[in-house]
C-alpha cells in the first residue's frame, strides 16, 4: 500500500502562493510569485529530485493541477526526473468540477474526500504524493491521512498570500523526522504525522 506524503514550499510568513513564477497564481491580487527562485541550489534540487524518484502516484488539488498539466506534458525530456515521473505515473485530481482532463493518465476523484484517497493508497506501490495543493494539504491533514509532511520554508517574509495551515486547523503534533539546511538557507524539514498535540506545565 503507497504512502501519503506531502511537500509543500513555504516563506516565514506560512505563505504557499505562487512558488514557482510571476504568473503561477495572481489569485486574490498575490504579486509575489516566483518569490522560491533565487533559492535553488544543488542542495533543494538534490532533494526534489530524490523526492519524485520514490514516487508512485500523484495527488492534486484542482488549481495545482491546472498549473502543472498547462507545463509538465510540454517538458519531453526523459532525463527530467520530474517530468518523466508526472508524465508518466498515475494522476489524482480533486475536483468537483473537472470533466475531461487532458492530461493523460489523470483520473478526477469527486466522492468522499477520505475514502477515495484510501482507495488510491490503497492500489498503489511507493509514494503517493501530494505537491503544492495547501488547501488539499489542509483537508488532508485535518482527515490524519498524511502519513508525512515535507516542509520547504525559505528565508523570505511575503505578508500577504494564501498561508498553508489557517484559524480553525485540526490540532495536531508531527515528529521530526530528519531535514537539512540548503546552502542557500532553505531549511527542509520532514514531520511525520504523530495524532494529537500534547500539552504540559513548566
Amino acid at each position: 500500500m503507497g504512502k501519503l506524503v506531502s511537500t509543500v514550499f513555504v516563506s516565514l510568513d506560512g505563505v504557499y502562493q505562487a512558488p514557482g513564477g510571476p504568473e503561477e497564481d495572481t489569485s486574490g491580487g498575490f504579486r509575489q510569485g516566483g518569490w522560491t527562485f533565487p533559492y535553488a541550489d544543488e542542495g533543494f534540487g538534490g532533494f526534489v529530485d530524490e523526492s519524485f524518484g520514490r514516487a508512485g502516484a500523484f495527488l492534486l488539488g484542482r488549481h495545482t493541477y491546472d498549473i502543472f498539466a498547462g507545463y509538465w506534458p510540454k517538458v519531453t525530456d526523459p532525463d527530467n526526473p520530474v517530468a518523466a515521473k508526472l508524465n508518466a505515473l498515475p494522476k489524482y485530481v480533486v475536483s468537483a468540477t473537472l470533466q475531461d482532463p487532458g492530461w493523460s493518465g489523470t483520473t478526477v476523484l469527486t466522492g468522499d474526500l477520505g475514502k477515495e484517497v484510501q482507495a488510491v493508497k490503497e492500489r498503489t506501490e511507493g509514494e503517493v504524493q501530494i505537491h503544492g495543493s495547501g488547501a488539499l494539504v489542509r483537508s488532508l491533514v485535518n482527515l490524519g491521512l498524511i502519513e508525512t509532511l515535507h516542509l520547504m520554508t525559505f528565508p523570505v517574509v511575503l505578508g500577504e498570500g494564501r498561508r498553508l495551515f489557517v484559524e480553525g486547523a485540526v490540532p495536531t503534533r508531527f515528529r521530526h523526522a530528519g531535514g537539512l539546511v540548503t546552502g542557500k538557507g532553505v531549511s527542509i524539514q520532514s514531520y511525520d504525522l504523530a495524532g494529537s498535540p500534547e500539552y504540559g506545565s513548566f
